[in-house]
């Protein structure tokens, strides 16, 4: 199976310290996922951890691309790299992470 068949995910752990500085990043933040395919599956800022350790406090963010290949691209694209900063200067992140999802069976 190709890394181009099989929709990966994207799940991020923030907090949320300059909310008028994470809203810039919000206003773009759309159309740049857009671009890529990439869609806002959900996110939370109360997640509820069932066992092990949680968490740092925040937001859970699940992001969903068809691909590899446009998770990459969208995480690379110069653009979302500048409006990140945005993000980075607004909060404190614990993880961004990929996570592929399981191939058609």
């Amino acid at each position: 199976m190709s890394q181009d068949s099989t929709a990966v995910f994207v799940v991020a752990n923030l907090e949320v310290n300059d909310p008028v500085g994470y809203r810039n990043y919000e206003k773009g933040f759309f159309p740049l996922l857009k671009r890529h395919g990439g869609e806002l599956l959900t996110f939370d800022d109360k997640p509820t951890t069932f066992e092990g350790v949680s968490p740092r406090p925040g937001r859970v963010i699940i992001l969903k691309f068809p691909s590899e290949t446009a998770a990459t691209a969208w995480y690379n694209d110069a653009d979302y790299q500048a409006l990140s900063e945005h993000r980075r200067g607004a909060t404190t992140l614990q993880f961004l992470t990929m996570v592929r999802g399981l191939p058609p069976r």
